[in-house]
């Protein structure tokens, strides 16, 4: 039975005290409302972090993660932050090659592979992030451009380690823009990368891969995203800075 998770990305936003009001009540309405055994995750900038932790210990259907970490161990990386510092305050998760951080900060899919590498090492678990810009979608590029991504991103990986991952499909087209891909294409792309994980390693391994869907996902589609058969959640941007509306979607699964 894969895991169901709906994961958070708070992004740049919240200062410390509107992090932890929002965090509180996602706390109090999970614990009222959520019947299924799904997973709510948050991700949230790193202020927030160990504080979060603290708020959730008790409720294990709340799990707290960072948005990204340093493929080094330590050193001289100024601004930076280490998987091993992201695991000594109590995190969980992180995000890992969010299209923001391909985009904006050059993250390559060599890069992220190092990455990936070291928060395993950490007992940290990645939410790997993948996905096709419009451009690439409109050229029919979209199949070979995330398999090179798992190729070189994660699938270097053994089946034990792979294991350990979440995925993310990100369609880039469809990230703030109010444009959510059809529940039909999310599921085209999911089922791809399910093949494609059996492919590299094997149908126990892919059948029990947790993959997330990334791209406007809200209240009103949720429900009939999560019911296609290889989606299993969401990572969620601008609605999860809201609580009512991030647990409206958890509860999509009830």
């Amino acid at each position: 039975m894969r895991k169901k998770i709906v994961a958070g990305n708070w992004k740049m936003n919240l200062d410390y005290n509107e992090g932890l009001g929002v965090f509180t009540e996602i706390i109090n309405m999970v614990k009222d409302e959520v019947t299924g055994a799904q997973e709510a995750v948050i991700c949230s900038p790193f202020i927030h972090i160990n504080s979060l932790v603290q708020l959730a210990k008790g409720y294990h259907k709340v799990s707290v993660g960072a948005q990204n970490a340093h493929q080094a161990e330590s050193g001289a990386y100024t601004g930076e932050i280490s998987a091993r510092m992201i695991k000594s305050i109590g995190a969980a998760y992180v995000i890992l090659g969010h299209s923001e951080r391909r985009q904006y900060f050059g993250e390559t899919n060599e890069l992220l592979a190092k990455k990936t590498d070291t928060v395993l090492k950490h007992d940290l678990r990645p939410i790997f992030c993948i996905g096709e810009t419009l451009q690439e979608r409109e050229a029919n590029e979209h199949f070979d451009v995330i398999k090179s991504q798992l190729v070189e991103g994660v699938f270097h990986l053994d089946a034990e380690q792979f294991g350990k991952l979440v995925l993310a499909y990100e369609p880039v087209w469809a990230i703030g823009t109010g444009v959510t891909a059809s529940s039909a294409q999310a599921q085209e792309i999911h089922e791809f990368i399910r093949k494609e994980i059996a492919a590299k390693y094997s149908q126990e391994v892919a059948d029990s891969t947790t993959i997330l869907y990334g791209g406007s996902c809200n209240p009103k589609n949720a429900a009939e995203l999560f019911a296609c058969p290889d989606i299993d959640g969401g990572l969620i941007g601008g609605a999860s800075l809201k609580s009512r509306d991030f647990v409206d979607i958890i509860k999509a699964f009830n």
